[in-house]
């Protein structure tokens, strides 16, 4: 049983930072690609960021590009989302997810294990 399980959500202000960790359980996730979305009510599920099985490259939308900054540790099966500068547009539920391919992609439909996600709020 594959288990995916986000933590490190929170109430912030504008200008703070958070950092989110999606754990992931259940099978060897080294040789895979991770990545994070965002859901704000109302919208369509967005790409935030992705990391290919050995770290060595990453995407990041463009909405995000020098803030957040998404990290793994291969060791732990576990991958991480600096978020900082935080701005009330980023508020929204972040959800982890795993694809059973090295490559990094943006479409949610690439992946193929959701974490049930985790709620930022960044208030003004």
């Amino acid at each position: 049983q594959v288990q995916v399980v986000e933590s490190g959500g929170g109430l912030v202000q504008a200008g703070d930072s958070l950092r989110l960790s999606c754990a992931a359980s259940g099978r060897t996730f080294s040789s895979y690609a991770m990545g994070w979305f965002r859901q704000a009510p109302g919208k369509e599920r967005e790409f935030v960021a992705a990391i290919n099985w050995n770290g060595g490259s990453t995407l990041c939308s463009d909405s995000v590009k020098g803030r957040f900054t998404i990290s793994r540790d291969t060791t732990k099966n576990t991958v991480y989302l600096q978020m900082n500068r935080l701005k009330p547009e980023d508020s929204a539920i972040y959800f982890c997810a795993i694809r059973l391919s090295g490559r990094a992609l943006s479409r949610p439909d690439e992946y193929d294990y959701w974490g049930q996600g985790t709620q930022v709020t960044v208030s003004s």
